[in-house]
């Protein structure tokens, strides 16, 4: 009898075949003498449409709500039946005696092998493969120690009730929304109280009054003291009487040393990262959304092979990972690496608890580099950017602490308190893997370290110059993607799976938009929150399900408990939108027709682009009116934005610059001809220092495009 491998994609798939000697390819399938190994294509059967239970739930009518299904349906998503077909059909064979379900390790993972055997009603039994990376040395180790299936089903109730819970949930407040109001409106556990983060910062920001505040700044023999009040220790007063008085007074006389000391300080290297954690640095660093750094490291893991599962929410590493460091060091001993790896040659590494704790390990260890060879000419600019990012940090924790020696010197005079700092660095251990590029906080930015002579207590220095400094409060920053996806995390919202999906959602039902970094909620999204009930807009009600959903997971809460409260919540939900006396106004409608059925259309801001959008939900016609591109202004160098349609095709930049598509395509041509290997070679060493923005802009492209002998 032949086993079945279920894999995700069809990538894994072949890495698996390849794996298992299967070498004969069928229809949708790869066959060996003892496997059988098939795929989704991520999932390829999901919960069924309402109007699948019953015909009256086919309209949106606010009659029928809520709808409860009393046994859920499942139902094959109609662009992938053919594949679906094609596993079932494999599932059913006489000559295949087991299943093993190899989709990812993980709560998604799990919920998209289990629903394709439960649609195609598999009776026979099930093993799973549960691995971290997909190298050969994996893949061979994880079938040599499969599990039970059995094992796994608290998993697969926590993904089926997250599943149910998002359709009850979701669908149901949608429909309700859209039905009253007549607009597009949607909504959901998790969407609706992120929306609400972003609306209750800006309502900070537009609330903040800045207050002006001073400090005083002493210079003697070089050296810069910074005045700190007696009491609390701050470098600000709100009185600037207060300042100049004290400026009067010190003016001409000594400072007195009241305390020298000098004390040894080691710091160690953050710590690895979790999926969350390189969005933020991704994010920071190159401006990547979430979105596009989660689908470079599916890219790098599936593809190239050489970082392990990205959807992971640990940062440390297992015990049995340790044995494996040294393979994985000398695997990524190429290119920039080789040295800061050769380094490492001969030393011993054991199960340190800053980065190894079996008890911080759930499904899957931090993100680290796998066995496999690197060859990094295979990748692209923006894989090197996330594969560096990873490598550096997990080189970082193998290395030793950094060493400084900090100097804090206290001095006074007439009563008056000051302070000063230096900082030299004795070993540069971990630091020595970044070079220079190194961002840590410092936790009082009005003290910066500076090289100090020798000093001694009581020692006294003549003031030669003051220097009074003023300065506003500032209100809270807008968020970020970063910074929004560190207040996802703490509040709770979403999964490490899941959070990208979520921002880039409410970028497309235009709920958000973006202005440079900076993440602003339109004004559909704020009439949005006044809509939906007070509870939907909560963090704390959707973390506390996801902690109800991990006791499921866990095996310590039952399936049935957890979706009798989210029916129970659904029916308030409805109840609160029936009876609510909100109004919704489109405020941004247009006078331009829409050419399908007449009304007038809405103008709104994509993630990168702007549209028109026909008002009626029914209709949906949309169209791109202009999209910011890649394609560098030839004055100012900032990107471009491409407006207009056909022949008519313009580029316009910010700075007045205009130029048509025809005539940019030409001087696209005449900058490219005659360019040699060092030509380009230079060139993208060049774009590699631009620090604000990513290597991908069109020239960049067209020269990789080009054939050059």
């Amino acid at each position: 009898m032949k086993s079945l491998v279920i894999a995700e994609k069809p990538s894994v798939a072949r890495d698996i075949a390849r794996v298992l000697k299967c070498k004969k390819n069928g229809q949708g399938t790869i066959e060996g003498e003892r496997y059988i190994v098939t795929w989704g294509l991520g999932h390829l059967v999901t919960l069924a449409d309402p109007e699948e239970y019953k015909p009256e739930w086919k309209e949106w009518k606010m009659d029928v709500l809520p709808m409860m299904p009393k046994t859920w349906k499942l139902s094959v998503i109609r662009q992938t039946a053919k594949q679906y077909n094609a596993v079932k059909s494999q599932i059913h064979r006489k000559d295949v005696g087991e299943i093993i379900i190899a989709t990812d390790a993980g709560r998604e993972g799990e919920l998209v092998a289990r629903w394709i055997l439960e649609k195609a009603g598999n009776q026979k039994p099930v093993k799973r493969l549960w691995i971290s990376s997909v190298t050969d040395r994996a893949i061979r180790e994880g079938f040599g120690r499969l599990r039970d299936g059995r094992d796994y089903q608290n998993l697969y109730d926590a993904a089926r009730s997250r599943a149910k819970a998002d359709w009850l949930v979701g669908i149901n407040a949608t429909r309700a929304l859209t039905c009253k109001y007549n607009a597009k409106l949607t909504c959901g556990r998790v969407q609706t109280p992120t929306l609400a983060l972003i609306a209750n910062r800006e309502d900070e920001i537009r609330s903040f009054r800045p207050k002006p505040y001073y400090g005083l700044k002493v210079y003697a023999d070089g050296i810069c003291f910074t005045w700190q009040d007696r009491k609390s220790g701050s470098t600000r007063s709100f009185d600037p009487e207060r300042i100049r008085r004290i400026s009067e007074e010190i003016r001409g006389e000594r400072l007195v040393l009241d305390s020298v000391e000098k004390k040894s300080r080691k710091t160690y290297a953050p710590g690895l990262y979790d999926l969350t954690e390189l969005q933020r640095e991704a994010n920071r660093r190159f401006g990547y959304s979430a979105k596009e750094t989660l689908n470079i490291m599916q890219r790098l893991y599936e593809h190239h092979k050489v970082l392990t599962y990205p959807r992971t929410d640990s940062r440390y590493l297992s015990s049995d990972i340790v044995p494996t460091l040294k393979e994985r060091i000398e695997a990524c001993q190429t290119g920039p690496y080789r040295a800061l790896a050769r380094a490492l040659h001969g030393k011993q590494f054991t199960a340190d608890k800053r980065f190894v704790d079996d008890s911080k390990v759930s499904d899957h260890h931090a993100i680290i580099p796998t066995e496999q060879y690197v060859d990094l000419t295979h990748m692209t600019s923006e894989e090197r950017k996330i594969y560096d990012l990873v490598v550096r940090r997990f080189l970082a924790v193998l290395y030793p602490p950094a060493e400084f020696e900090q100097i804090s010197v206290k001095a006074s005079v007439k009563g008056e308190h000051f302070a000063a700092k230096g900082e030299t660095i004795r070993e540069a251990g971990w630091r020595a893997v970044y070079d220079s590029d190194i961002e840590e906080e410092d936790e009082d930015d009005s003290l910066k370290n500076q090289i100090l002579p020798e000093l001694k207590k009581g020692q006294s220095l003549p003031v030669k110059k003051l220097e009074v400094t003023e300065g506003k409060t500032k209100p809270p920053a807008h968020y970020t993607e970063a910074t929004l996806l560190t207040s996802m995390e703490k509040g709770g919202l979403g999964t490490v799976a899941t959070r990208a999906d979520i921002i880039e959602k409410l970028f497309n039902t235009f709920y958000m938009e973006k202005k440079g970094n900076d993440l602003l909620i339109t004004s559909k999204g704020r009439q949005l929150l006044e809509l939906v009930p007070s509870d939907l807009k909560k963090p704390e009600l959707t973390a506390r399900w996801e902690k109800e959903l991990q006791k499921i997971s866990d095996g310590r809460q039952k399936e049935k408990t957890f979706m009798k409260e989210i029916e129970q919540y659904t029916n308030n939900v409805m109840q609160d939108i029936r009876t609510s006396e909100a109004t919704f106004r489109h405020d941004n409608l247009t006078n331009r027709k829409c050419p399908r059925c007449g009304k007038r259309m809405l103008a709104v801001n994509g993630k990168n682009s702007k549209l028109l959008v026909c008002q009626d939900r029914e209709c949906g016609y949309r169209e791109t009116v202009s999209r910011t591109t890649n394609a560098r202004c030839p004055v100012c160098h900032k990107r471009m934005e491409l407006v207009g349609k056909g022949e008519d095709q313009t580029f316009v930049c910010a700075c007045g610059h205009k130029e048509k598509m025809a005539a940019f395509e030409a001087r696209r041509k005449r900058e490219c001809k005659d360019v040699s290997r060092q030509d380009v070679r230079r060139y993208m060493k060049q774009q590699q220092k631009e620090a604000e923005q990513p290597l991908n802009n069109a020239f960049a492209e067209a020269l990789a495009k080009m054939k050059i002998e």
